[in-house]
């Protein structure tokens, strides 16, 4: 077996290429051209003197030879970055990178992150909050939580909670002329609307309940939810509602915490129980590490200690 080694960035163009069979994604990844992507993954083939990647369709397809060695390739790069991380952190600290919707990660996590850091402060925690869906077994998060979508490929996954959607509105709108008791009620109220229409997380997904929806679900279509103010940041929709502009629909575990300081209530009974809920999902490799194990472990204890003080009250 020959000791040379190919252009290792030419290895990783092929790597992220033979996830995503697909030039423009892969670029995307690496943050260069797809132009870029496609001549190194040439270069690769010229020096192997194999064709890795075809056309097929539309898309790309792996050949043989490329099936061949995408998986160690993966699992490499995947070593190699855990070798970086314990170079890069010479005083033995351990770091956890969690992927974590914005709106989750403000209303639920960050608050209750102290109470993790506390019995592990040897461990640095990254919150990476955002809509994209990242590739856990590519290393890009240690674990994620997430929302409506399932868990792909040989990924570990828990249930957190079930998604429980009620209508959420500052105490203030209790009082008043208008104030809001019953569901009808709601004709009379300025309803605040979340977007998803731009949003890559929501075609991903696909099973947000908007106004519409859930106002049937709970047999009061005949308000109207054509009206309102519309945010395309779920947490800027929160905070109006905080501010008394109107009633959003919300996650009650998610935003049991709110209600709890008296920031919202839930004026009504009425709730929508989903067929989906918050999961958090890791890999397996990740699994091996303890500081992965012990996030897991208090974040799951975190919820169920919440979810049997909701089911008290």
């Amino acid at each position: 077996m020959s000791d040379w080694l190919p252009s290792l960035n030419a290895l990783k163009a092929f790597e992220a290429v033979s996830r995503h069979l697909n030039y423009a994604r892969a670029a995307e990844e690496l943050r260069v051209t797809p132009a870029a992507v496609k001549q190194l993954v040439g270069k690769l083939e010229e020096a192997l003197g194999t064709q890795l990647v075809k056309r097929s369709g539309r898309g790309l397809e792996l050949t043989a030879s490329g099936q061949s060695g995408c998986k160690m390739l993966a699992s490499g790069f995947a070593q190699v970055r855990d070798a970086v991380d314990m170079m890069r952190t010479p005083d033995m600290r351990k770091r956890l990178i969690v992927s974590v919707e914005p709106s989750f990660a403000t209303a639920w996590l960050v608050p209750k992150l102290d109470r993790f850091r506390e019995s592990n402060s040897e461990v640095d925690v990254l919150i990476d909050s955002s809509l994209k869906i990242v590739d856990l077994e590519n290393g890009a998060a240690d674990i994620a939580v997430r929302f409506g979508q399932a868990p792909q490929g040989k990924l570990v996954s828990h249930r957190l909670f079930d998604e429980q959607l009620c209508a959420f509105c500052n105490p203030s709108l209790g009082f008043g002329p208008r104030k809001l008791n019953a569901i009808d009620d709601l004709r009379h109220a300025t309803l605040l609307h979340w977007d998803l229409s731009e949003l890559s997380w929501a075609h991903a997904t696909k099973r947000w309940m908007g106004w519409q929806p859930w106002l049937a679900e709970v047999g009061a279509d005949h308000v109207s939810s054509a009206t309102g103010v519309h945010f395309s940041d779920y947490n800027l929709a929160v905070q109006a509602a905080i501010a008394g502009q109107g009633v959003v629909l919300g996650s009650l575990p998610v935003l049991h915490d709110l209600v709890e300081a008296n920031l919202l209530t839930c004026p009504f009974r009425e709730q929508v129980t989903t067929d989906i809920g918050y999961d958090l999902v890791t890999s397996r490799r990740a699994l091996q590490r303890t500081e992965v194990t012990a996030f897991m472990e208090w974040i799951i204890a975190e919820a169920v200690a919440q979810t049997a003080h909701i089911n008290v009250r």
